[in-house]
């Protein structure tokens, strides 16, 4: 896992491809998720998810890395993120519960956008004009498909508002340990720490899922996100962020086409514009990332 390939077309589409099954990993997870919390508590839900996936990770990677499981350069950081990706999935779970999949998903492509400012702002990188237009725009598409004020507006949507902010900070943790850490240490611990933060709390609101299919969506969850996080990680390792980034979007695809499958929901105008906006802003933002890495 320590290995980077070198870059060429054919690294390029394994990296997009693995990029591609990722998305596909995370809509399904969010859907069984959103569909899990209608009877379920949220903190079960998300402890489940995690605690399956601490075992798939375990049975995975402990054979190939043995004494890296417990040897960590940055300890305070490893279980920091452990702690924000607790956080995140139990806030992006509750607000599963009052939105769609569609609105929670447009949501989520707010973060490269975050990331640029965060960056701008606590790394202290230079932004141009057109990078900070970019932004401004993005961020005009979050109010859109927010709608503050207006009678669509729902509180559970800053849940996810939060989630995002969160989810950029965490983003560039993981970047920073990547210089230093097995990638696969690092998916496991964040996992392993999230589900033993969570445990008490998940068996204080235990509820004896009530069918085998609760039993099995739990477990799918926990797969999937699995799955998703290691394949994210290894397409790292074959294209570079500017490349695989706009792939990330095909996300929202297979959120709306769950959302219609599964709840027989359809995002509004209000959300479609919004997610246009964010997506072209965030899609712009790669591409001068992909500029600057790429010139001479």
């Amino acid at each position: 896992m320590s290995q980077l390939f070198t870059d060429n077309p054919r690294h390029r589409r394994i990296g997009i491809a693995l990029v591609t099954v990722t998305t596909l990993m995370f809509a399904t997870l969010d859907a069984s998720a959103k569909w899990l919390v209608l009877s379920l508590p949220v903190l079960q839900v998300v402890w489940m998810r995690f605690l399956t996936h601490s075992l798939l990770s375990i049975a995975v990677f402990a054979p190939s890395i043995q004494g890296d499981l417990v040897r960590w350069r940055h300890p305070g950081l490893q279980l920091v993120r452990g702690l924000m990706l607790a956080t995140m999935t139990a806030l992006n779970f509750w607000a599963l519960q009052y939105l769609q999949l569609a609105e929670t998903g447009a949501m989520q492509f707010s973060v490269p956008i975050l990331i640029a400012l965060l960056s701008a702002w606590w790394l202290g990188e230079r932004l141009d004009a057109k990078r900070w237009v970019a932004i401004a725009v993005g961020f005009a598409g979050v109010l859109i498909i927010i709608r503050p004020g207006s009678q669509g507006f729902h509180p559970a949507i800053l849940l996810s508002a939060l989630n995002a902010v969160l989810y950029a900070l965490f983003n560039m943790m993981t970047r920073y340990l990547a210089s230093s850490e097995n990638p696969a240490t690092t998916q496991l611990t964040s996992a392993v720490v999230a589900t033993l933060v969570l445990t008490p709390f998940a068996l204080w609101q235990w509820q004896t899922p009530a069918t085998h299919l609760e039993w099995f969506v739990m477990a799918l969850a926990g797969l999937c996100g699995g799955i998703g996080h290691y394949f994210v990680a290894v397409a790292h390792r074959y294209a570079t962020a500017a490349v695989l980034g706009p792939f990330l979007y095909q996300q929202i695809i297979y959120m709306c086409l769950f959302g219609w499958l599964v709840f027989g929901q359809m995002p509004d105008l209000a959300v479609v514009l919004g997610a246009c906006v964010v997506v072209a802003s965030g899609l712009y933002l790669l591409w001068r990332e992909f500029q600057n890495t790429t010139a001479p």
